[in-house]
C-alpha cells in the first residue's frame, strides 16, 4: 500500500509540472486578451485532450494484457486502430466533406473502428471461443484493413497521401473545447466500465475454469471488456490519429514499480497514462527548436528502446 501511495503522489507532482509547463512554457509575449486566448483556447484543451487519450490507451492496454494473458497485447490487438487508419483514409481519398466539429476523416475513422471491433466482437460472443481465436481475429482484422489501405493508396492522390501520412503520425493540437467534449463520454463509459470489472479480470487472470468456479460469467466479460476498450481506444484514435506505445509501455512500467496485483494495474495504468502523454506532448514541443513533433512519433521513438530495456531486464540471468 504505501508503494502505491508513493507511486500516485508521484505520479500527480509529475502531472503538475507537466501541466504548468504546458500551459506556460515559452507562452508567448502578447497583450492579455490574446495570451488568454492561447492559455483557455489552445493550451488548455490540449493538456486535458493529451491526458484524456493518454490515460484511455494506458488503461486500455492493461485490460487488454490481463484478458488475454499476453504481455504484448495493446489497444490495436483487435483491429481498432487499423479499422479507424482505414476509416481515415477513405475519406481522405475520396474527398469527404464533414462538418467543423466533425470532419469526414474522424467519423470515417470512428465507423471503421467500429466495423473492425464488430467483427471481432462476433468471434469474442461466442461462449465456445477461446482467447487465442479472439486474438487471431484482431491480428486478421488488422492484416486486412492494411491490405486494403494499401488498394486506397494505389488510387489516392498525393495530396490525400501526405493528409493520410500527417493522421497517421498521431498529435493533439486543439483549438477550443469541442473535441474534448466529444471525446469525454466515451473515454468516461470506457475507464468506469473496465475499472468496475477489475476483481473480475483478476479471477481470469488465476485460470479461466477458476474465474468460472467463483461465478464469473467469462464470455460476458470478454464482450464488456472488448466493447467498452473499443470504445474509448475508437474515439481516440478518430481524434488524433494512431498514437503508439501507450497501451503496450505503461502497463509494464506499473507492474515494474508495484507488482502484479490487477485491482491497482488498471487504476494506476489509467493515471500513469494520462501523466505520460502529457509530458511526451510538452516534449515533442520542445525536443525541435521553432518547430513542432507528432507526439506519436515521440510515443514511438521512446516506447522502443523502452520496451526493448524491459525485455532484457525479465530475461533469466545465464540466458544467452
Amino acid at each position: 500500500m504505501k508503494r502505491t501511495i508513493v507511486f500516485v503522489v508521484g505520479c500527480l507532482v509529475v502531472l503538475s509540472f507537466g501541466a504548468t509547463a504546458q500551459l506556460y512554457w515559452d507562452l508567448p509575449q502578447v497583450s492579455g486578451a490574446a495570451q488568454k486566448f492561447v492559455l483557455s483556447e489552445l493550451r488548455l484543451p490540449r493538456l486535458l485532450i493529451g491526458f484524456i487519450v493518454g490515460s484511455t490507451l494506458g488503461l486500455v492496454g492493461a485490460a487488454f494484457q490481463s484478458l488475454f494473458q499476453n504481455p504484448l497485447a495493446t489497444p490495436s490487438t483487435v483491429g481498432t486502430t487499423a479499422g479507424a487508419a482505414l476509416g481515415a483514409l477513405f475519406a481522405l481519398t475520396f474527398g469527404l466533406q464533414g462538418t467543423a466539429l466533425l470532419p469526414a476523416a474522424t467519423a470515417c475513422a470512428f465507423l471503421g473502428a467500429l466495423l473492425a471491433t464488430s467483427l471481432v466482437l462476433s468471434v469474442a460472443t461466442s461462449a465456445r471461443a477461446r482467447l487465442e481465436e479472439v486474438l487471431l481475429a484482431g491480428i486478421a482484422i488488422t492484416l486486412g484493413a492494411g491490405a486494403i489501405a494499401q488498394g486506397l493508396h494505389a488510387i489516392a492522390d498525393q495530396g490525400a497521401l501526405f493528409a493520410a501520412a500527417q493522421w497517421s503520425l498521431g498529435q493533439l493540437p486543439q483549438v477550443g473545447y469541442d473535441r474534448v467534449l466529444l471525446l469525454a463520454g466515451p473515454a468516461a463509459i470506457c475507464a468506469v466500465t473496465l475499472l468496475s470489472q477489475s476483481r473480475a479480470l483478476f479471477a481470469l487472470g488465476l485460470g479461466e475454469d477458476w474465474a468460472k468456479s467463483v461465478g464469473v460469467d467469462t464470455a460476458r466479460l470478454r464482450l464488456v471488456l472488448l466493447l467498452a476498450g473499443c470504445l474509448g481506444v475508437g474515439a481516440s484514435v478518430a481524434l488524433c490519429g494512431p498514437i503508439a506505445f501507450v497501451g503496450l509501455l505503461v502497463p509494464h512500467l506499473v507492474r515494474l514499480s508495484l507488482g502484479a496485483e490487477q485491482t491497482r494495474i488498471l487504476s494506476l495504468s489509467w493515471l500513469s497514462g494520462g501523466v505520460f502523454l502529457v509530458l511526451c506532448d510538452l516534449l515533442a514541443r520542445e525536443i525541435i527548436p521553432e518547430s513542432e513533433l507528432p507526439v506519436g512519433v515521440l510515443t514511438a521513438a521512446l516506447g522502443s528502446p523502452a520496451l526493448f530495456f524491459l525485455v532484457l531486464r525479465k530475461r533469466p540471468s545465464g540466458h544467452p
